[in-house]
């Protein structure tokens, strides 16, 4: 799996050490890479994905690094957009106001909802 945040540039060496210290007592393997110009970061968690046990671990140190990136006026993506796999965290990071404001802008432009139905806003 592979995911990514931004954050502050001045949040970047305590993010990915935060993370990686995670990583290892998740006993994961998951290189990590990143654009420091943009404080955006990757890591690749290799894991087998039908073990139910090691999917959760996976889960949660994704949600972590989500969780971390957003106590530190991040975002919980730097450039693979919210999508299906992190939509469950638009409210945490925008608010409820700014969601319902989304959605309203979408049924305005999009008013027959033509344009990836349920994606984002469901």
């Amino acid at each position: 799996m592979s995911t990514d945040v931004c954050v502050p540039i001045s949040h970047l060496t305590e993010i990915i050490t935060e993370t990686k210290e995670d990583i290892q007592k998740s006993n994961l393997t998951a290189p990590i890479l990143g654009h420091v110009g943009d404080g955006n970061f990757h890591a690749t968690i290799i894991y087998d994905v039908d073990n139910h046990e090691e999917s959760a671990t996976v889960k949660a140190v994704s949600d972590r690094m989500v969780t971390r990136a957003l106590s530190m006026d991040g975002t919980c993506t730097g450039e693979h957009g919210i999508g299906v796999g992190k939509r469950h965290w638009l409210t945490k990071q925008l608010g409820d106001e700014t969601v319902q404001l989304m959605k309203q802008l979408k049924a305005v432009l999009d008013p027959k909802n033509i344009m990836n139905p349920g994606k984002v806003l469901p």
